[in-house]
């Protein structure tokens, strides 16, 4: 009977591994998952050494999406907002200059991790313990010039849903 007050707690962690053999095979998969509508709110975190090609990814996601014109690495800005043809508030974050996870704080990003929209991370252990569980985490790790393993993990029901659009 005391269980009955016990909150119930999913895990929705489930995992893919996938290999990207060329800048091309990077681009299918991003149109593949521009076409889920689970995106549309979701987290993404993006990990992986320098050069690994995750704003590559990012850029090849945001074509998916309908951005057009330059579309630049938020290296030094931290965040770059982007909004779809569709309406899609989309803000794509690059915490590598962050030296102390407090900045997140003092940069206002609260509210934007509060509202609707896609958020993409780069670099997301320097914002540690300020941003949400990621929905999606992927890590790219470069193989060759061309070639990338890729490791998406889900953490949540919306990331899950992610993994299967990316699936089917």
């Amino acid at each position: 009977m005391a269980d009955d007050h016990l909150p119930i707690v999913e895990t929705h962690k489930s995992t893919r591994s996938l290999r990207w053999c060329s800048e091309a095979d990077t681009e299918a998969f991003a149109q593949k998952l521009a076409s889920a509508p689970a995106l549309s709110n979701a987290f993404i975190e993006l990990r992986g050494d320098l050069g690994a090609g995750k704003t590559t990814f990012v850029r090849h996601l945001l074509r998916a999406l309908g951005i057009s014109g330059r579309i630049k690495s938020p290296t030094y800005a931290v965040v770059e907002p982007h909004e779809a043809p569709d309406g899609l508030q989309i803000f794509h974050f690059d915490f590598y200059r962050f030296a102390d996870p407090r900045e997140w704080d003092d940069a206002g990003f609260r509210d934007i991790f509060a509202g609707p929209g896609l958020k993409l991370a780069e670099w997301p252990d320097n914002a540690a313990g300020r941003t949400p569980i990621a929905d999606l985490a992927i890590k790219i790790e470069a193989m060759t010039d061309d070639t990338r393993s890729v490791t998406l993990l889900a953490n949540t029901a919306r990331g899950s849903d992610l993994l299967a659009r990316i699936a089917a």
